[in-house]
């Protein structure tokens, strides 16, 4: 039997080099459709991915188009919105890989909601990043005129940030278990998944305004459906310590444990790396056998032999 892999694409990865056009952005995923095309001879595949400069592109729009007879949609709702739309263009891109490489294969987008605590401390302490960077000044206008909260990102500049709750459950699970068992590529949990929560009395879902971390989503998706490896794709193609410094280190081969430690010792930074090496080792202590990796696209193939990215198992 083949493996199952669950593969999280950056909020970025199909924004390589600034991309922000729908053609553009259906180019560089025909390039994503051909790698995972190749892959899917060897494995079954779930991919989830991210939608930080999508969702914030979305939400601009509806803020600054809306009006009484067309008012903005919700984030949740906004969230939905860019699962379809990333889909769309992975599915498609997929799909045509599958028709040129002459195999028999089909892809299915999952629109995905995920089971979040409304009162997560998330809630009080936005810390999200969403839509594009500023500088500061730049920033802290858009917090005053539009009542954004923003925050410096990682030495890359300041953006926009929304609360961003951790998962508790997936809803369409068993649908996409189920997708995956008949031989369909699989995308789901995009965005990390709209946030929704059940009410107490009736148990009903509601959708809330908030952005789970893709990486905690798609974690949270490996395990659901006992996935063997979970790949955080990023820009690098591997973690480092003393990351941009002189001494910076890459990461290749560790235990949970030794994971924890350098996660312990505050290296990667939050809303960036941080979330990735969390959600790769949480996979890895999850079960005997199973692996966390992160790397980047060109590095996947390679990193799933083994030969390189950063690697978490038991050892």
């Amino acid at each position: 039997m083949k493996k199952l892999i669950v593969l999280a694409l950056g909020g970025n990865a199909l924004q390589k080099n600034g991309e922000v056009t729908a053609e553009e952005q259906k180019a560089v995923a025909s390039k994503v459709g051909d790698t995972i095309a190749k892959l899917a001879k060897k494995y079954d595949i779930i991919i989830t991915h991210g939608n930080g400069p999508q969702i914030g592109n979305i939400m601009l729009h509806e803020e600054k188009g809306q009006s009484t007879q067309a008012p903005a949609m919700p984030l949740e709702t906004a969230v939905a919105m860019s699962q379809g739309q990333i889909g769309y263009w992975l599915t498609q891109a997929i799909d045509n890989a599958f028709i040129k490489q002459g195999i028999n294969k089909k892809t299915a987008t999952i629109v995905t909601q995920i089971v979040v605590d409304k009162n997560d401390p998330a809630f009080d302490d936005p810390t999200k990043p969403i839509g594009q960077f500023y500088n500061e000044k730049t920033a802290k206008r858009l917090a005053r005129l539009k009542g954004w909260t923003v925050k410096e990102d990682a030495g890359r500049g300041w953006r926009r940030v929304v609360p961003s709750p951790l998962p508790q459950d997936i809803i369409e699970t068993n649908q996409i278990i189920n997708l995956v068992k008949s031989g369909i590529i699989v995308i789901a949990a995009g965005g990390g998944g709209i946030p929704v929560y059940r009410t107490k009395t009736l148990k009903r879902l509601k959708g809330i305004d908030a952005v789970i971390d893709k990486d905690f989503a798609s974690e949270k998706l490996a395990e659901l459906t006992n996935a063997d490896i979970f790949i955080s794709l990023t820009a690098v193609p591997n973690a480092y310590i003393n990351f941009g410094q002189p001494n910076q280190t890459a990461l290749g081969l560790l235990s949970p444990k030794t994971a924890e430690e350098y996660i312990k010792q505050g290296y990667f930074a939050a809303g960036s790396m941080l979330p990735k090496m969390q959600g790769a080792t949480n996979f890895a202590k999850s079960g005997k056998n199973r692996i966390g990796i992160i790397t980047n696209f060109a590095k996947l193939e390679k990193a799933l032999e083994g030969k390189t990215g950063t690697i978490i198992k038991n050892l």
